[in-house]
């Protein structure tokens, strides 16, 4: 069922889409975008980098275009629609919740009011049957891939939540370098109530072996928070697992957090991470401190659990050490202090958490000239406060 011009495209379009094969997604877009007076709408998905925006049809008829050089990129940045000078392109972010998917490109002979006005509502109806009919096909993953992924790096991406995440009171956002080619790199995320749980990890070793090491330590960490367990449990639930399937030959090191997002105090436990840092105010105001206990898997016990009392739109940075050990190809580090002088200019020049953490990983990864020898994992929680201040400002409030 095509939708008609000038009808109500959007129940058509929602009702076309229960049996849609995936192959078709991008002409069923194309379809809702004439009725809207666009003569032509092209999908991108962004890559698994963060880097460049894909097409999703696969027809040679569009080529990649670069995050930080095209209009389209500026539009994913931005989280915000963005016009050619023509007045005959438009550009829209496909947003699944509040993570980037991509960019929707709506061509026509002028934009008008009429499309601007359906342009959200119907980039939003796209990220959600990518997001679910992504599920059932490899189209939408293959388009993505701009390199060929490792199956350690196919392990651990399979098994990541959202790259981000946001509601009123707290915004989580993280990522994984080298984006096709992670091995023992992982965190883990999820909200339930009031309280956010937190998780970073790094399984000892490289490629396959320790993504499954990484898997294994993030299903085990999921288990025993979903079963209630306080942080110092989960500390032992996950540390007995790992014991009992790998011995004391494989470690995990890791940093377990919950933050109530209704009073802003964080609660920690660190095995063996770098100390995460507090960003407030528009500064690093310095590293988190929590004695640590030892890594996963060596049979140790919780030493503290910290406590940090977080103050409204205050963030907390945790990272993994590939991260500040990334070197240039003059062996010089990446290290803790260009890392907080990065930390601090994104957050003065006003970045939502997500493209902070995607410029900090370009950074990484150019310092490097363009790969890393270590994983690099970052994630980056901002409470935004007690009360109810409503959607993050980066966040669509209106379809127009």
């Amino acid at each position: 069922m095509k939708p008609e011009v000038g009808r109500d495209w959007l129940p058509q379009l929602l009702t076309a889409a229960h049996t849609l094969p995936p192959a078709e997604l991008p002409t069923l877009v194309g379809d809702a975008a004439r009725s809207l007076g666009a003569r032509e709408a092209v999908v991108y998905l962004a890559d698994y980098e963060q880097a460049t925006l894909m097409p999703l049809a696969m027809d040679g008829a569009h080529q990649p275009l670069a995050i930080d050089t095209t209009f389209a990129g500026r539009a994913f940045c931005a989280v915000d629609l963005l016009e050619s000078s023509d007045g005959e392109r438009l550009w829209v972010p496909i947003l699944d919740g509040t993570e980037r998917l991509g960019v929707l490109e709506l061509v026509a002979p002028a934009i008008d009011d009429r499309l601007r006005s359906g342009a959200w509502p119907l980039s939003s109806l796209l990220a959600l049957l990518l997001t679910s009919k992504t599920l059932n096909t490899d189209l939408f993953a293959v388009a993505r891939r701009r390199k060929t992924m490792t199956l350690a790096a196919e392990t651990q991406w399979e098994l990541l939540p959202p790259l981000t995440f946001a509601s009123s009171r707290v915004v989580i956002s993280g990522m994984l370098e080298p984006s096709y080619r992670i091995g023992g790199d992982s965190f883990d995320y999820a909200l339930n109530g009031d309280l956010a749980h937190l998780a970073i990890l790094d399984a000892m070793g490289h490629g396959i072996s320790a993504s499954l090491l990484a898997a294994f330590a993030v299903s085990a960490y999921r288990h025993s928070r979903r079963g209630g367990d306080t942080l110092e449990e989960v500390y032992r639930s996950v540390d007995a697992a790992l014991t009992v399937q790998f011995g004391t030959e494989r470690f995990v090191t890791a940093q377990f957090a919950a933050l109530d997002c209704a009073t802003g105090e964080l609660r920690w436990v660190n095995a063996g991470h770098p100390p995460p840092l507090l960003i407030r105010d528009g500064r690093v105001v310095g590293s988190m401190t929590c004695p640590p206990s030892l890594p996963l898997g060596l049979g140790g016990h919780v030493e503290a659990v910290a406590v940090e009392q977080l103050q409204p739109r205050d963030r907390v940075f945790l990272f993994s050490d590939g991260v500040v050990e990334a070197r240039s190809a003059q062996g010089r580090f990446f290290g803790q202090d260009r890392l907080i002088d990065m930390l601090e200019r994104e957050t003065a020049a006003g970045l939502p958490a997500p493209e902070t953490v995607r410029r900090l990983v370009r950074a990484v990864m150019e310092h490097h000239g363009g790969t890393v020898q270590d994983d690099a994992t970052m994630l980056l929680v901002e409470w935004r406060g007690p009360d109810d201040p409503g959607p993050p400002e980066w966040v669509p409030q209106r379809a127009t």
